[in-house]
């Protein structure tokens, strides 16, 4: 036999659930919403007459909602009495107003407003990370939907994130915003901006945020098989070894091979500026990333720095090999027009991809013994 304070206790609670409050404030099938609250029994009727009177009367009070009310016979009554037994709220703001919680009246008020605004692909991020968005001021949390929704891969062409000017933005905006605009891109872009990191998804200019990993392959060229390094610093500084791999994601260095002379650097995404460094101009170098458009537009940055560079495995014939059994949809595909630097059979890939519904092969699902297959054959090509 519960009390409406005790279930609008638990409804405050329920709102700090980032689950629940996603599934009740965006998927109209999770409502109604009926709490049962419980009978009395015959010896609470008996023995504690004046508490089931108060309970019965705060009951009678509610007026959010619906309260479903059974007369039940009592053995210690000559009449039946009328029980409140379920409590039913039909929509969200029911909800709140039966919470009684001022803070959760003021996070659903703020959430309210912010959704009636911002595209819908931004109400779950918003909902489920509040804490991004109540400490902030309404007109930034906007004003980072508008922005994400104008900027694309490679936008900031070497311009520093301060310089950008975008829906009104001042120089400050990304630094008092940034992971909340990276998380938007993430959802525009499948993850991306997180996994690159916010500059060189944007092709900013690198304040010292993006780190590379470098693995060396031989085992004897680097003081560590694997280190961390900043990307721009590779511009002035030469690795070691008679070969260079960049392989688009981090997550493929355990496909990769031991071979000798070779250093290996991993994650760059689309941050490829620091490939116009002076000692790549005669190093062997071969890139490999995922068969898709976001991919291939990345080779073709590449190759503007680095013409002679080879790719690896990025071809119709891995594509239609591997698909069937690993092709997935790409979420947000690269745009329309074929980035220049692509070969003929690459600009037809690419807009092959663009028209697939499986258009999208992630390196990673490749099998090990392609993977070292291509690379032995690229280092003895390389050799000749």
């Amino acid at each position: 036999m519960k009390s409406p304070a005790e279930l609008a206790s638990r409804l405050a609670r329920q709102w700090q659930n980032a689950d629940l409050r996603e599934q009740r404030l965006l998927r109209p099938q999770g409502w109604p919403l009926t709490l049962p609250i419980g009978k009395p029994t015959g010896a609470t009727v008996r023995e504690k007459v004046t508490q089931v009177r108060e309970h019965l009367r705060q009951w009678r009070e509610v007026t959010t909602g619906q309260v479903q009310w059974q007369l039940v016979r009592f053995k210690s009554t000559s009449e039946a009495i009328d029980i409140p037994t379920h409590w039913t709220l039909d929509t969200p703001s029911q909800w709140v107003q039966a919470a009684g919680s001022s803070e959760v009246r003021r996070e659903y008020d703020t959430l309210s407003r912010l959704a009636s605004v911002l595209d819908p692909r931004f109400h779950s991020l918003i909902i489920r990370r509040r804490s991004l968005v109540m400490d902030k001021p309404e007109s930034d949390v906007i004003r980072s939907g508008k922005v994400a929704l104008q900027l694309q891969p490679g936008c900031a062409e070497g311009k520093p994130l301060r310089a950008l000017s975008i829906a009104g933005t001042d120089s400050k905006f990304f630094e008092r915003n940034r992971q909340l605009v990276t998380l938007m891109l993430d959802i525009l872009f499948d993850g991306q901006a997180s996994e690159t990191g916010l500059e060189a998804f944007l092709g900013a200019e690198d304040d010292g945020h993006h780190w590379l990993l470098v693995a060396d392959l031989d085992g004897s060229l680097l003081p560590f098989t694997q280190m961390r390094v900043r990307a721009h610093e590779l511009q002035s500084t030469p690795l070691p070894g008679e070969r260079l791999i960049l392989v688009e994601n981090e997550r493929c260095l355990h496909q990769l091979p031991r071979v000798s002379g070779t250093v290996s650097v991993l994650g760059s995404g689309l941050n490829l500026s620091w490939l116009n460094a002076t000692w790549l101009k005669d190093r062997a170098t071969a890139y490999w990333g995922d068969i898709d458009t976001w991919g291939l537009t990345m080779l073709a940055s590449a190759r503007k720095h680095l013409p002679l560079l080879t790719p690896l495995l990025m071809d119709r014939i891995t594509f239609d090999t591997f698909a069937d059994a690993s092709g997935v949809e790409e979420p947000q595909p690269a745009p329309s027009i074929t980035p220049p630097g692509l070969t003929g059979s690459e600009a037809k890939l690419y807009q092959r991809l663009r028209q697939a519904d499986q258009g999208r092969l992630e390196q990673e699902f490749l099998p090990v013994c392609v993977v070292h297959r291509a690379i032995g054959d690229w280092v003895d090509r390389s050799a000749e």
